[in-house]
């Protein structure tokens, strides 16, 4: 793939999907005082940590920086918070937006049950918490019972953001499907993204249930807002919002899926409006707004400390610093995309590779009894990859200091799984072979390989253009500590420390991200219909 350099308002082409569209113009979306999830209040937690258990605090801190490296690469799902919310979950989430925005320095009313938040570390901007299950719940900012584990890490937070949204955005790929949708507060001041993903070969039957869900939510909530619209006293809440009725779509499953979502929505008597996003272009823009705009998103790996640290918001301030950089998206496979600037025309797929996320989880579907990507991840947690890795200290006894191996690095992942089977006399099954190896082992030993491999192969492409900030994204990491380690590690080894890895907390949702951003305004559409209905009466006269 060359350049991409105009994305598709619309398929012309008569070998291109027939979308339905009406040029519905581009949303602007207020990101004034946007926060992840709970960040408002982390922060007045370590304000008030500080005053009143300072000693403690730097107790933890020391505790922190000499645990042993099998505890710093445990996997945790962003700098702060772990939680692994069940993404085949249809429950509904109610529209517990908080209708509090404090400022930096402004002083939060805390909640009464917080000391179910633990700040175990405070250093330099990081912040790790330790693992609960549900939001903290503050005034309307609630969770939704009805989830098994509310995911604290991903929902974003618009307290200013109060023109009407009425569409959802799809990023549909080959492994996973990525939703975004928003919903207003309960006062109707600010609202909030709310994230999902699903596996894509149940999108029949669980992303298309989940759509409709959400639709059909907001058509019955325009409907009660018209039967009863004085029953709040409340100006604001008067106003009657419109119905979810676009679907702006990106990945390769928006073509694939397209004619089962448009006879889906009509089976259902449901007016959607698909429009197709190019991909590439949604990455892009994805990225480089919630590079922009969402303080603590951008972090990186401390690879002394071993912990995670987050980056100035100073990149809000200074957008054109951010460029050029390397994009490596992980998906199923792996794409590197050089980006000069903000502009469509301004980036270009430079490379890739088809050993990627799809490579692993196949290969361990193979090999292991693991059901989902999360048991692989947690199986590599509890593995040790120098059962079956044929390690430097294996040939040369001790460290190869003249050319920079340490006795510690894989000189061949696998070999000793050859080694071991090659010396046995006796005639095993592939069964019986397996059965010498620990899953665990196994799972590890391949997510070394596989992220060893895309970060050597990110650090020759950025050499290539000469690029010394590459960020990473996609569902491939999740989060995942010894994953980012291992790609932070290959690319400062091989960089010599010369480049730096960067990292997202909403890795997986860069090209929906996108998408949502590139989603109808509704003042446009309310124009053209004003317009359209003035340019009829004047044609019947």
């Amino acid at each position: 793939m060359g350049v991409i350099s105009q994305h598709k308002n619309s398929i012309s082409s008569s070998e291109d999907l027939n979308l339905e569209f009406v040029d519905p113009g581009t949303i602007k979306i207020d990101c004034s005082g946007a926060y992840i999830a709970n960040d408002h209040l982390l922060k007045q937690t370590i304000i008030l940590r500080r005053g009143s258990e300072n000693s403690s605090t730097d107790e933890n801190n020391n505790t922190t920086s000499t645990s042993s490296s099998e505890e710093s690469i445990s996997r945790t799902p962003s700098p702060e918070i772990q939680s692994e919310s069940n993404p085949n979950s249809y429950s509904e989430e109610e529209d517990d937006i908080n209708n509090l925005t404090p400022k930096v320095d402004e002083q939060v009313s805390l909640p009464p049950n917080l000391d179910k938040l633990k700040v175990d570390n405070v250093s330099n901007g990081g912040i790790d918490l330790s693992r609960h299950e549900h939001a903290i719940v503050d005034g309307d900012y609630d969770y939704d019972e009805d989830d098994d584990q509310y995911d604290l890490t991903k929902n974003i937070t618009l307290p200013r953001h109060n023109s009407e949204i009425i569409h959802i955005s799809v990023d549909i790929g080959g492994t996973l499907t990525k939703l975004i949708y928003f919903t207003k507060s309960f006062n109707s001041y600010g609202g909030k993204l709310h994230f999902k993903d699903f596996q894509t070969e149940n999108f029949k039957h669980e992303v298309l249930k989940f759509l409709i869900k959400l639709i059909q939510k907001s058509i019955n909530k325009q409907q009660q807002q018209q039967l009863s619209p004085n029953k709040s006293s409340s100006s604001s809440s008067s106003i009657i919002y419109p119905p979810i009725t676009y679907i702006m779509a990106t990945g390769g499953g928006a073509h694939k899926f397209y004619q089962l979502m448009t006879k889906t929505f009509k089976k259902h008597g449901l007016p959607m409006k698909i429009i197709a996003k190019d991909e590439m272009e949604c990455l892009i823009k994805g990225l480089n707004w919630l590079i922009t705009k969402i303080p603590n998103e951008i972090f990186t790996y401390d690879l002394e400390e071993h912990n995670t640290k987050f980056i100035s918001n100073s990149l809000s301030v200074n957008k054109d610093s951010i460029f050029p950089y390397l994009l490596v998206n992980i998906g199923s496979g792996v794409s590197m995309i050089k980006v000069i600037g903000p502009g469509p025309d301004q980036f270009e797929r430079i490379g890739g590779s088809s050993l990627g996320g799809g490579t692993l989880w196949g290969l361990l579907s193979l090999l292991t009894d693991a059901k989902d990507y999360t048991e692989m991840l947690e199986m590599a947690e509890r593995g040790n990859n120098e059962n079956v890795d044929l390690l430097v200290g294996d040939i040369y006894g001790t460290n190869y200091g003249k050319i920079g191996l340490k006795a510690n690095h894989i000189a061949s992942s696998f070999a000793k799984v050859f080694k071991k089977l090659r010396f046995n006399n006796k005639s095993l099954t592939p069964a019986e072979k397996l059965s010498q190896f620990k899953p665990e082992d196994i799972a590890r030993s391949l997510l070394y390989s596989v992220s060893n491999n895309i970060g050597q192969i990110a650090y020759l492409q950025a050499c290539r253009f000469n690029l010394k900030s590459i960020y990473f994204g996609g569902s491939f990491i999740s989060g995942h500590k010894q994953t980012i380690h291992t790609l932070s590690y290959a690319v400062n080894f091989w960089s010599g420390g010369e480049m730096t890895s960067f990292f997202l907390r909403h890795e997986g949702y860069l090209g929906s991200v996108g998408a949502f951003m590139m989603g109808p305004n509704i003042e446009s559409i309310k124009n053209n219909s004003i317009n359209g209905k003035r340019n009829s009466n004047s044609l019947s006269t």
